[in-house]
């Protein structure tokens, strides 16, 4: 048999996904590992799709997605986000995560460094390493509230160094970073000339916080590629719907991209999209506000038992410090909390060694679960 490609036979596995399979063998596990939205998503955008298949509206699109999404997305950006661009630098992806994966293939060369967080999303560490690129860990770290700090990003800063990506709100960590913290990133990068790929994903859950978009801030526009998704927004995970926001004049060269990927997402999907952008909101802030309850009456929870926890301010997730129970391997700690009491969490070392120690919990799950998981993570011992 020929031999497989080093980068996809040399990829990590997921930290996650081993507790997620572990977790399927057991019908009765209280599943908190996932970020997966317990809302429903509202009729109207399931009923777009379904038209659409009725239709038989299955053809191809522009690689850069349907005209009348890439408006609607255009008019969400200055809306919401206060950031002005056109339809040519907007192309509509297979979820976040492929919109990352271009941001990757337009800006990183082999044998390039981008910084990357650390404790991140997998995926940063994993896209990069798929074109030759080495991720370069900028430890976020509790003592600083796991907030990124410019001259920690700027120690790591080498003749390599093409790219840093910022994600805010961030997963897993359940924050969304202030203004100045982000501007003190966009310095760095205008000093470096460096790509900004800036995450933002969760965006519409934001907690006690504003949600700062990185292209808006002062030397941003012309270096900063924007991840988008409907996925976490309007509980539309599987329907693997995105954006990325480009500076001016890249729209030619990622078109080349996208054919030489996917060529264009299904269209059942994009016009879900539309009508999620374009449609009624009740079902959103309702989920927003669902979500923020958990947070809090979680974190009440957390406190009455006297467990260390990151506040959150944006995101569905809690960053819990679990260290005085897994004994420095949260990972191993985290399969025998599964076998033993049921209850799956996502470790933090699966996000990098910044977040040993910790582990993430969904409560964007049900109440039901999300209590019974939280009652089942053990104390530190209070001294007597």
């Amino acid at each position: 048999m020929p031999q497989l490609s080093s980068r996809s036979s040399g990829m990590p596995a997921s930290g996650i996904r081993r507790i997620f399979e572990l977790a399927l063998r057991r019908p009765d596990t209280v599943m908190l590992a996932v970020g997966e939205p317990v809302a429903e998503p509202p009729r109207h955008i399931l009923a777009a799709a379904a038209d659409t298949w009725v239709a038989a509206d299955v053809r191809y699109t522009a690689n850069a997605g349907i005209l009348e999404l890439r408006a609607a997305i255009v008019d969400k950006l200055r809306r919401e986000n206060q950031l002005v661009v056109d339809t040519d630098r907007i192309h509509v992806t297979n979820g976040g995560t492929q919109a990352l994966s271009h941001a990757i293939l337009l800006t990183l060369d082999e044998g390039d460094e981008v910084l990357v967080p650390d404790p991140g999303y997998t995926v940063f560490s994993m896209a990069p390493r798929m074109v030759g690129a080495v991720p370069v860990p900028y430890r976020l770290r509790a003592e600083h509230g796991f907030a990124p700090r410019a001259a920690d990003l700027a120690a790591l800063v080498t003749p390599r160094t093409r790219a840093i990506i910022v994600n805010s709100p961030s997963n897993p960590l359940g924050v969304a970073y202030p203004r100045e913290t982000l501007q003190q990133i966009v310095d760095l990068a205008v000093a470096h000339d460096l790509w900004i790929l800036s995450d933002e994903v969760y965006e519409r859950f934001v907690m006690d916080a504003e949600h700062v978009s990185v292209a808006t801030l002062p030397g941003a526009a012309e270096r900063t590629l924007t991840v988008h998704s409907v996925s976490k927004t309007y509980a539309l995970t599987g329907a693997r719907v995105g954006w990325l926001v480009t500076p001016p004049g890249l729209g030619e060269v990622l078109g080349k991209v996208q054919e030489a990927t996917t060529s264009c997402v299904n269209t059942p999907a994009q016009r879900a999209a539309l009508a999620a952008l374009t449609g009624p909101q009740a079902a959103l802030r309702d989920a927003r506000d669902m979500y923020r309850e958990r947070l809090r009456a979680s974190c009440a929870l957390l406190d009455e038992r006297g467990i260390r926890y990151l506040p959150p301010t944006g995101a569905f997730y809690l960053w819990v410090d679990v260290s005085h129970a897994s004994r420095g391997d949260v990972a191993a700690w985290a399969e025998r909390f599964l076998v033993e009491r049921g209850v799956a969490v996502a470790p933090g070392s699966a996000f990098g060694a910044g977040g040993e120690g910790w582990i993430r919990i969904c409560a964007a799950s049900p109440w039901e679960d999300l209590a019974r998981g939280l009652a089942a993570l053990p104390a530190p011992v209070r001294p007597s």
